[in-house]
């Protein structure tokens, strides 16, 4: 039982949660999610189960497109709609659809993001909202990210609200994008709503919901809803590789720089239609590639 299961994550389940579930209803431990998404954020969480957890880091790799509500007047501790106010503020003239969106392009590409102190990065192997919890302040660390695309899909005036479509890398903070965007305006604010949309190739259109896997399972056909593993990695370039060298790869043997170029690094090694294992430039000869996933047939 190898693939990749496209769960809609509901609102009020942890990553987790959702990945022992799935344990359950695959009864495998071998399960992984590719990128956490908060309690009450709903969306895409491509969960990879059996051998697919060894592309659990690939996947997580890729970009992500989110519908997010940005509201202005009041920011909380935990920069949504379910923290503390710390700071409010009247607002007696809504910024204008110009302004906002003049701000909103100040935000593309890439930029720097300080983390919310409620959140999973780790400081001397402590997660920040450890300190956040427990009161005490630490420096948090600047992160570089990139904003492939932010736009503004509407915007209401007399709730204070403007709705956004984000497609960003890994570890972008989009309570944290809310947050600054709120200040370019010269306003408090927090993000009120979020919804991940996609993940990868992985999109809202093809995902499954914890009904529909309970329906399966009670046929003994939650199988059929897994996804082939090659799908999670065809961001990655493919190298198709003869018999011969498949026996090697299959081995996990490093083998000679191939010809052809290739764009990605780590890339993926097929035989024919089979997924044999992802390679990379090997670090400290150049003439080499190396295995950095085998999968076993």
């Amino acid at each position: 039982m190898d693939g990749i299961l496209p769960l809609w994550k509901p609102k009020g389940f942890t990553s987790h949660d959702c990945v022992m579930k799935c344990r359950k209803y695959f009864k495998t431990k071998k399960v992984g999610h590719t990128g956490t998404l908060d309690p009450e954020v709903e969306g895409v969480l491509p969960i990879c189960i059996g051998q697919a957890t060894k592309i659990v880091p690939f996947l997580t790799d890729t970009r992500k497109t989110y519908i997010a509500e940005l509201k202005l007047g009041s920011a909380t501790d935990t920069e949504d709609a379910h923290g503390n106010v710390v700071e409010q503020r009247e607002i007696n003239d809504m910024p204008s659809e110009v302004e906002i969106n003049s701000v909103i392009q100040l935000f593309r590409g890439k930029i720097v993001q300080i983390p919310p102190m409620y959140s999973a990065v780790k400081v001397n192997g402590k997660k920040l909202y450890e300190y956040a919890r427990a009161n005490e302040s630490v420096e948090r660390p600047k992160r570089e990210v990139m904003i492939y695309e932010l736009d503004k899909l509407s915007y209401d005036p007399s709730n204070y609200t403007i709705r956004m479509k984000i497609v960003c890398s890994k570890g972008t903070y989009i309570r944290t994008l809310c947050v600054d965007i709120g200040k370019e305006l010269g306003y408090p604010a927090h993000m009120s709503e979020l919804v991940r949309t996609e993940t990868g190739s992985f999109s809202e259109k093809n995902t499954v919901t914890f009904d529909t896997i309970e329906e399966a399972v009670e046929n003994s056909e939650q199988n059929q809803l897994l996804r082939p593993i090659i799908e999670g990695v065809n961001h990655l370039d493919i190298l198709q590789v003869d018999e011969e060298t498949k026996n090697k790869v299959m081995n996990g043997q490093k083998l000679p720089k191939p010809v052809e170029n290739l764009d990605t690094d780590p890339f993926v090694v097929m035989y024919n239609e089979k997924l044999l294992a992802i390679y990379q430039q090997h670090p400290e000869k150049p003439e080499q590639i190396k295995p950095v996933r085998v999968f076993s047939e």
